[in-house]
């Protein structure tokens, strides 16, 4: 059997303002294309399906879409939500979506059940543990537990309630026949992984991160919240998003996992990098050399990150950056060392000065150069117009 892991969609995300449905649309999409290529037999996705708990129509419609074109394709679904899902709305007729092959996991109290597949070596499992959280996840889990007859969970925090989720994983694979293999899906901070400026943490208590060693004794684990692919143990890995989210993923080369099961449980596992709809780029200089130098011209058509080093503000920089840059999203300005003004407590900045030189001040703080004679004179009339009206009341 062939698993093609992806997470992370975060389906309606915006990246600095701008809209991303057609960017992810275009990459998710191309999902469907490696499900014929590579002859996928079950597409799973390890939560933030969504970024919002209530996700806009466009972005449900979107998802719809991907969704269909990945089933049409050949692939059954998996999916389990995230930290960003609301998970009630995610797992909606569960059950009725689950005919037409798409296989919800999504309630805590149910982690333990699979969605069981076949190949011609036999039966496989693939368990959705959801984003726990930690309190409300201990109250359902220690609820079913005391149903069942077991003991209470001690302890508190991600560890503990992912520990009881996958003890309840291993005892129903234990009950399965012999030879059955197993695929866990889940949403959680792993130690030795590296995380990105666009997850949302996820620490209760200062504590986030769970041991790899939770997730002993299955044959992979799919999982998801960091948005960078990467590989913690051979069955353990991340695939990160398959859109970037911020500058500090320039570096990622997006992509998804093929997982090769064969009688004897994991067999392969190899990387299948996406497309990528434009590409991010940081750049840092003086506004003139940054609109003027042709060794930027190959990130004109990219999202721009850029850094102005000027000594004095420039006027209106992102106005002119996008005359060349027209997807550049952020800017900073970063005087060069030395330049900037060391900062100085309020009561020495408002000593001896009145609100002339305070505005005056102000200006020059927030520029990095004195006003003009010109910017003087505003700055004189607008006080002079408060003064009066004041006097007027």
């Amino acid at each position: 059997m062939r698993v093609l892991h992806t997470s992370d969609w975060h389906v309606g995300r915006t990246f600095h303002g701008r809209d991303l449905l057609g960017d992810q649309e275009a990459v998710l999409g191309s999902l469907a294309d490696v499900v014929v290529e590579e002859g996928v037999d079950v597409v799973v996705v390890a939560g933030d399906l969504y970024d919002r708990a209530v996700p806009s129509g466009e972005a449900v419609q979107t998802c719809v879409r991907v969704m269909a074109r990945i089933r049409a394709a050949g692939a059954e679904l998996v999916v389990t939500s995230g930290n960003h899902d609301s998970a009630a709305r995610v797992g909606a007729f569960a059950d009725f979506a689950a005919a037409g092959g798409l296989h919800l996991h999504t309630r805590t109290d149910a982690l333990h059940r699979p969605t069981m597949l076949e190949d011609e070596h036999g039966p496989v499992a693939v368990y959705g543990i959801p984003y726990l959280e930690p309190d409300p996840a201990r109250h359902v889990l220690q609820e079913s537990a005391e149903v069942a007859g077991a003991g209470e969970i001690s302890s508190r925090g991600h560890t503990a309630v992912l520990t009881e989720a996958m003890n309840r994983v291993r005892a129903d694979l234990a009950a399965r026949p012999d030879g059955t293999r197993s695929v866990v899906l889940a949403h959680a901070f792993v130690t030795g992984g590296a995380g990105s400026d666009s997850e949302r943490t996820i620490a209760v208590g200062g504590v986030e991160q769970v041991p790899g060693s939770v997730f002993d004794g299955v044959d992979y684990v799919a999982l998801g919240h960091l948005h960078g692919p990467q590989r913690l143990d051979e069955h353990l890995r991340y695939s990160g998003s398959p859109v970037a989210y911020s500058f500090s993923e320039a570096a990622h080369r997006k992509s998804v996992w093929l997982v090769d099961l064969d009688a004897n449980g994991l067999a392969d596992v190899r990387r299948r990098e996406l497309p990528v709809p434009r590409a991010l780029a940081a750049i840092e200089g003086e506004l003139e050399d940054l609109l003027e130098d042709p060794a930027y011209a190959d990130v004109e058509d990219c999202y721009v990150s850029a850094t102005l080093t000027d000594e004095v503000r420039p006027l209106e920089a992102m106005r002119r950056l996008q005359a060349r840059f027209p997807h550049a999203v952020h800017m900073e300005w970063r005087p060069a060392e030395g330049k900037a003004t060391a900062p100085l407590h309020y009561s020495e900045i408002v000593r001896g000065r009145d609100d002339n030189a305070l505005a005056a001040r102000f200006v020059e703080d927030c520029r990095g150069a004195e006003p003009s004679d010109s910017e003087r004179a505003l700055l004189d009339e607008a006080l002079h117009q408060v003064s009066a009206a004041e006097g007027a009341e």
